[in-house]
């Protein structure tokens, strides 16, 4: 007789005789989707429930170990905590991807029922095992003291915040139109998608970085029961993908060589997930394995393996201006420097996953990603079908982070493929081992920098050497080395420059974008070399980097006038009395970061407005990761048109249905994509002034607007060429205790006009975290190419560990003409943290840290061993390990 396990869920008995992991019998078989899936490995907390009372994660329980034991999640919270949380979480800006705030959630539901009044130290012991990479948590903790607040009477819920009846304009506090559904975990992600008839594809991925494969068998595969199809490359019509460089083979083929673990050797399609497991595990693959490409020495070096075609140097650029080697000949001060830095996870909440349905001569897929357009692109270029891309149509779920991470497609071709061979609809998704291994990572950095002054501290020149590591494919090589040179110089005044870039091919996972796009590798560089030589001429590292800041109309590094919004002195300001009140265990770096694609690329924002049932419809196809572009165009639209927000509604990302607003990426959507809007609503606006302000007159009415700001090309042939539309700027102080540790960070801003004060706390919180991590604990440690790290290894922050972070806007009455003078937050406030740490360490013990992770630091202190146990010690453990297996 088989077991039956029963147990309640949100207030009902279920049973089951299948003995499973609870995540998957939560959401599979219950579809209790709020319960995510973001690693099954009891890392991430995406998946916390509350368990008799006590917050637990569902993916290290199964169905037995549930028996008896009454269980919630999202969906069996009372009316009262659903209001709660949710207003709590919107007013306090503490949802972006909101990917981990179900989790947050539920953790929260626990510590509130035992303890009605949680201290801020109490919320940050019950989230330390929940990972949230976009707030900070900082904003999450204030949501949580807030709804336990509201859950005791003690607060009121402010109903016209989240309806936007106070007002939804640019400048408003603008609660997120999509706070309710992250919340409470109704919003859909692609992998919260089950559909009658639907099945699913993965790929077997080769464990070898580089080897030749002799031979692919399929035939036990094909005989596993439930398994509908195993596809090679030679089912691929184009067997090539890439972002830019299409170079990136969908799948090994007999005879090639591999180029990273995680390359796809062949797709299994199956029924159901056992089947998919079993298909793979049937399939037959002879390796050749051979010696890996393991850095970019070893890629250089005469007689290297070329991993591609064309050889291992995959980009370069030199960068000029003036004469560096006679700037530097004749200063009165130079330091020389060798940095290193790591790859980087991004380590978004959310694994890939993509949904695709054959349609008649193409397909439709709904995926995770962050532009609809370059997916469409890439998996049409597969199919062979570059001039009929209208055959795919992508619409975006709600995408539970990116951070650059997903500007690849990952598994949104894999499933078109699958769903074009079998006929019916496929799910694709990455396990986070497979995202880990193979999503392209930030680019690991190895430079030599030379900064030179003169007596007074004022910079005359810079000469660097460059080298990225691209691992095994291109992604976004080219334009992330390009921005890493031309921002290497960082935001300030001189005129001789020569920087040298090369990215180079190896076997290690592949690199791409990552927030901040290659700027925080250069310009950790640089911010380290101006300490050194404030230290030479005499003068405070704030007072250098003021001495040299950037102000309106005068001259960058790159030639580009900066133009009369820029506000870098003012945000050094902003920071100078909690600097210097701290100078000799504090640490000062600025950053400058550019808002749009520029070096003239046709970046186009576009969007279109129907009216529709009496409300303006607005479409643009921007890709919403979490920053929260969706509700500033909903802002951007009510103040352009003067309509209230129950008259606006912002319609789904889709390539068939929105108008093509390019990439979310290069901080550009809120001023590219945003002007487009404020254009196209001023369109509306105008026609509904002559009809008397009566929306329903203009029924079926469209608008559609395309905003382009042109820039010069790279090496343009122009006294004082303009690079981008616009650049934003940031200064941060970091703040160390008297054991050495991160105590506060200050980071005050410019970015442009603020539209919407609650969303951009969160973003600079999370930034400065990120940066952080970055420069202490994160890192991506290989083995011969391989990756060694697991979620839980990666080394990110936990809400027990975060400092006391201070955001400072700088907005100046004179801005930029374009979306109403925003310039955007999403990665400046990434960059400028990891070196304001460095200094203060320097200021503190004056050892200079060249490496990334820091070394020497608390954070880089190996745990101390425990004790040795005693005999009785041991003998207890074993008894207690052999009763509690006894109860099992």
């Amino acid at each position: 007789m088989e077991d039956v396990y029963t147990f309640t869920v949100n207030g009902c008995q279920v049973s089951t005789s299948e003995k499973k992991p609870l995540l998957r019998f939560l959401r599979d078989d219950l579809h209790l989707t709020s319960v995510k899936d973001g690693c099954s490995q009891g890392a991430c907390g995406t998946c916390t429930i509350v368990v008799d009372g006590k917050a637990q994660k569902a993916c290290v329980l199964n169905t037995a170990k549930a028996e008896g034991k009454t269980i919630v999640t999202c969906e069996g919270l009372t009316d009262a905590e659903k209001d709660a949380f949710v207003y709590a979480f919107g007013a306090k800006g503490a949802v972006q991807c909101g990917f981990c705030t179900p989790g947050m959630v539920m953790a929260a539901k626990a510590l509130i029922d035992g303890n009605p009044d949680p201290s801020e130290d109490d919320v940050k012991k019950a989230i330390k095992n929940n990972i949230c990479r976009c707030t900070g948590y900082k904003k999450i903790i204030e949501a949580i003291q807030l709804a336990a607040a509201v859950l005791r009477g003690e607060a009121p819920v402010d109903e016209a915040l989240e309806n936007g009846a106070d007002g939804f304009g640019v400048g408003d506090l603008a609660f997120r139109l999509d706070v309710r559904e992250k919340v409470l975990g109704y919003g859909q992600y692609p992998d919260d998608i089950y559909e009658e008839g639907m099945v699913h594809a993965s790929a077997l991925r080769t464990p070898h970085p580089r080897a030749r494969v002799v031979s692919i068998d399929t035939s036990d595969a094909l005989e596993v029961p439930g398994v509908l199809a195993v596809l090679t490359a030679e089912d691929v019509p184009v067997n090539k993908v890439g972002h830019l460089q299409q170079d990136w083979d969908v799948m090994i083929a007999e005879g090639d060589v591999t180029r990273c673990v995680g390359d796809a050797v062949a797709l299994v399609v199956a029924e159901n997930e056992r089947a998919l497991e079993e298909g793979r595990r049937a399939v037959r693959v002879e390796y050749e394995v051979l010696e890996p490409v393991r850095n970019v020495h070893e890629a250089a070096a005469e007689g290297a393996p070329a991993i591609h075609e064309g050889g291992n140097l995959c980009q370069q650029r030199h960068i000029t201006r003036g004469d560096a080697k006679a700037a530097l000949a004749e200063a009165a001060h130079t330091v020389t420097e060798s940095f290193t830095t790591p790859f980087t996870e991004h380590a978004f909440l959310e694994p890939e996953c993509a949904v695709a349905w054959p349609t008649e001569g193409g397909v439709r897929i709904v995926t995770t990603d962050q532009g609809v357009f370059d997916t469409r692109k890439e998996v049409a270029h597969m199919f062979g079908w570059d001039d009929e891309p209208e055959r795919v149509v992508v619409e975006n779920a709600l995408v539970g982070g990116g951070f650059g991470g997903k500007e690849d497609v990952s598994v949104q071709h894999l499933a078109a493929l699958a769903a074009r061979a079998v006929g019916r609809p496929v799910k694709a998704k990455l396990t986070r081992d497979e995202s880990i291994r193979f999503h392209p990572k930030r680019h690991a950095m190895e430079a030599t920098f030379t900064v030179g002054c003169d007596a007074d501290g004022v910079l005359v020149g810079l000469d660097c050497d460059v080298y990225f590591d691209t691992g095994a494919y291109a992604s976004l090589c080219g334009p992330v080395l390009e921005r890493a040179c031309t921002h290497a110089p960082g935001p300030y005044c001189y005129q001789n420059t020569d920087i040298r870039g090369y990215g180079y091919y190896t076997n290690n996972p592949p690199a791409g974008a990552f927030r901040g796009f290659g700027v925080c590798q250069t310009e950790y560089a640089l911010e380290v070399c101006l300490d050194l030589l404030a230290e030479k001429v005499g003068i405070s590292p704030w007072e250098i980097r003021y001495r040299n800041a950037i102000e309106p109309g005068k001259v960058l590094p790159n030639g580009q006038i900066a133009d009369c919004s820029t506000a870098l002195k003012e945000t050094l300001e902003a920071v100078r009395d909690v600097y210097e009140a701290n100078a000799d265990h504090a640490g000062v770096a600025c950053a400058m970061k550019n808002a749009g694609v520029g070096v003239g690329l046709p970046d186009k924002g576009r969007a279109r407005i129907v009216v529709r049932d009496g409300v303006a419809c607005v479409y643009c196809a921007a890709s919403d990761i979490g920053q929260g572009c969706k509700t500033v165009f909903a802002q951007m639209a009510c103040e352009a048109s003067g309509l209230p927000l129950d008259k606006v509604r912002m319609m789904p990302v889709s390539s068939e249905l929105g108008p093509d607003s390019g990439t979310t990426s290069g901080s550009r959507q809120t001023l590219i994509s945003g002007e487009a809007v404020r254009m196209v609503a001023a369109d509306l606006r105008a026609d509904l002034d002559a009809a008397g302000g009566d929306l329903a007159a203009l029924e079926g009415r469209e608008y559609y607007e395309e905003f382009f700001d042109p820039t010069d090309k790279l090496g343009a042939d122009v006294p004082y060429p303009k690079s981008h539309v616009a650049y934003g700027f940031a200064t941060s102080v970091a703040i160390l205790d008297e054991e050495g540790y991160v105590d506060q960070i200050w980071q005050a801003h410019d970015s442009g006009k603020v539209v919407n004060p609650i969303a951009i706390q969160g973003q600079i919180e999370g930034g400065v975290l990120m940066s952080m991590g970055y420069g202490l604990t994160e890192d991506f440690p290989l083995k011969d190419c391989v990756p060694t790290a697991k979620y839980g290894t990666l080394g990110l922050l936990r809400a027990d560990r975060i400092p006391d972070i201070h955001a400072i806007y700088v907005e100046k009455d004179e801005l930029l003409p374009f979306a109403y003078g925003a310039k955007g937050i999403g990665e400046i406030s990434s960059i400028p943290t990891a070196q304001a740490i460095a200094g203060a360490y320097m200021a503190r013990d004056g050892k200079v840290r060249n490496k990334l992770p820091m070394e020497d630091t608390p954070y880089a202190r190996k745990p101390k061993k425990a004790a040795k146990m005693t005999p009785e010690q041991i003998a207890a453990a074993m008894a207690a390990k052999k009763a509690a297996k006894k109860a099992e």
